[in-house]
């Protein structure tokens, strides 16, 4: 058995834990779902849930481990948090924003940043984005996020144009 990274994200949803690791699961490759576990009759009381129903959901997503949970309404994503995806090219860009957007809010679309159909909040980024703004003062990093600012899905070729002037 592999061991187990010291820290993993873990998401809490409403009821829909299953089916968004499966949607997830099924956009980025080499992942899966690891593992199901369902409420008991133990702590009714508490959670409220009916025994049987899905607790949590282990997957993984490009070899990072997730958890989602079932864990009620009362918590909701917000955009102070959003998982960054590192793309190589710009179709990867263009395939994962395209799935990641389905039944998503379009209202939530700037600067590589979505929200998917769950409400979380993703950045699908080029992976040399970091490396460019490494001269946060510099003229051509100004003109990278002028750029920036003015896309909701990044354009690879565009903002190399806009870094090189």
């Amino acid at each position: 058995m592999a061991k187990l990274r010291k820290i993993a994200p873990c998401l809490w949803f409403d009821t829909q834990a299953e089916e968004a690791a499966r949607f997830y699961a099924g956009i980025f490759r080499g992942s899966k779902i690891l593992r199901i576990s369902h409420y008991g009759k133990e702590g009714h009381e508490i959670h409220g849930r009916p025994a049987g129903s899905v607790l949590a959901v282990s997957f993984e997503l490009e070899g990072q481990k997730f958890t989602a949970m079932n864990g009620g309404p009362q918590f909701k994503f917000s955009e102070a948090i959003s998982l960054q995806v590192n793309c190589e090219t710009q179709k990867e860009i263009d395939e994962l924003w395209e799935k990641l957007c389905e039944g998503g809010d379009p209202k939530a679309q700037a600067c590589g940043w979505l929200k998917d159909r769950y409400g979380l909040s993703w950045q699908i980024v080029p992976a040399f984005m970091d490396e460019l703004f490494g001269e946060p003062t510099s003229p051509k990093t100004e003109r990278l996020m002028r750029a920036l600012l003015e896309m909701k899905k990044l354009d690879i070729a565009a903002l190399r144009r806009a870094y090189e002037g």
